[in-house]
């Protein structure tokens, strides 16, 4: 089950050690601050989705406009865990049914959240489309940093 810890539990040795993460990928980038970051995992249910979300989350504690993507176009799951819709998402953006990102709110202040959308028969394929080209730069006109919950390498 995945948790948000970074909310339920902020005093968490847990807690402390993804704001130290974040701490030491700012750190990083003093001279070029990152923009975007893709997380992934070798396979499934290895804690991909509950590190970049609670990853995503100690970001926009820290006052940095985020935006966290679901890519995981086979099991997405962080539209459950932030509990948004996931009528629509990147995979209605990626298809140009929606001209703006259709950003979910979430209950955490500077962060936003694209769920996956609806499942497309061909998920591999609409990551290599073209159009993610745009999609992500649109996503960074609109935050400081951009997180990607991708699929696991071997799904």
């Amino acid at each position: 089950m995945m948790s948000l810890v970074t909310l339920s539990d902020p005093r968490s040795p847990v807690s402390e050690a993804y704001r130290t993460l974040r701490t030491n990928l700012q750190f990083y980038s003093l001279d070029k601050p990152i923009r975007t970051l893709v997380v992934t995992s070798p396979s499934v249910d290895e804690g991909k989705s509950t590190t970049v979300a609670n990853l995503a989350v100690t970001m926009a504690q820290s006052g940095r406009r985020t935006i966290l993507v679901d890519c995981d176009l086979r099991r997405p799951s962080l539209h459950a865990l932030f509990d948004v819709s996931n009528n629509s998402g990147l995979t209605t953006m990626v298809l140009g049914e929606d001209e703006e990102p259709p950003l979910q709110e979430t209950a955490v202040p500077n962060l936003w959240l694209l769920p996956s959308g609806p499942k497309p028969p061909n998920p591999a394929d609409l990551l290599g489309a073209k159009r993610m080209d745009q999609v992500i730069a649109a996503l960074q006109d609109r935050a400081e940093i951009v997180l990607f919950d991708a699929p696991p390498v071997i799904a």
